[in-house]
């Protein structure tokens, strides 16, 4: 589907697409033929995203918000609309890990992580689905995990996941009558700088980290931005319209 020549140009709003998956799913989306709005919480670290997309002939427009507070995204999308037009892809990529596991973790690591990764896909969506609905067509995929079935240390994230997969079915039901569908992804292990951080953070090297990751699949390999970018781009196609309200693991298909 790269580069499919019968993809009407549309603008698509990447949260989080400052680096990592975000930045792959924003250039993949660029290569389908749309514009790319780029929105991280700080427009200046969305400067290598932005001359990606421009450098394969897309528009790009770095802006910066912090998707969980609600002023912040009105004003983003607000800046969206007027330099690229109304938006009718979203895909509600930004997140953030507190681990801990439930007698180390505060209320902060709790907040902080709830916020960002559940409210900010809430607020996203629904500044967003206006646009959509006046178009009368509509994408929006949310990103989800196999945190979201459990995982030891992320009460917070796990939490937070599977109440995206029960937004975006709830999205699906509600905005479905309008053209708009709405779906998740849900990685498995990637290969990004958070995932390094993560390794850093719990004090084994990346590299054994990522042999644990392998050793866990069935596939025999850990994954990558443009795995979850493919995905992405499968929900965006106007071919997808009759799929809505779906959670796809990308998770090399996790043993046990």
């Amino acid at each position: 589907m790269k580069g499919s020549s019968n993809q009407t140009a549309r603008v698509a709003v990447v949260t989080g697409g400052a680096r990592g998956i975000g930045a792959g799913i924003a250039l993949r989306l660029a290569q389908d033929g749309h514009d790319i709005a780029v929105l991280d919480l700080d427009a200046t670290a969305c400067a290598e995203t932005v001359r990606d997309i421009e450098g394969i002939g897309r528009r790009a427009f770095a802006v910066g918000a912090n998707v969980a507070d609600e002023a912040a995204v009105q004003e983003a999308i607000s800046n969206i609309v007027s330099a690229l037009g109304p938006p009718t892809i979203v895909v509600n990529n930004a997140g953030i890990l507190r681990d801990r596991t439930i007698g180390k973790m505060s209320i902060d690591d709790w907040d902080s992580v709830i916020n960002v990764n559940l409210r900010g896909t809430f607020l996203v969506s629904r500044e967003t689905q206006f646009h959509m609905r006046a178009a009368g067509w509509g994408r929006i995929i949310n990103l989800s995990s196999t945190a979201a079935l459990g995982n030891l240390g992320e009460s917070n994230y796990a939490a937070a996941k599977a109440g995206v997969q029960g937004l975006t079915k709830t999205l699906a039901i509600e905005l479905g009558r309008y053209g708009i569908t709405a779906n998740a992804v849900a990685p498995g292990f990637v290969e990004t700088a958070m995932t390094a951080e993560v390794a850093e953070r719990v004090g084994i090297s990346f590299d054994e980290m990522k042999q644990q990751a392998v050793r866990a699949t069935v596939v025999g390999r850990v994954g990558q931005p443009e795995d979850i970018a493919n995905a992405v781009s499968f929900f965006a196609d106007e071919r997808s319209g009759f799929v809505t309200g779906q959670i796809l693991y990308v998770a090399g298909a996790p043993r046990g």
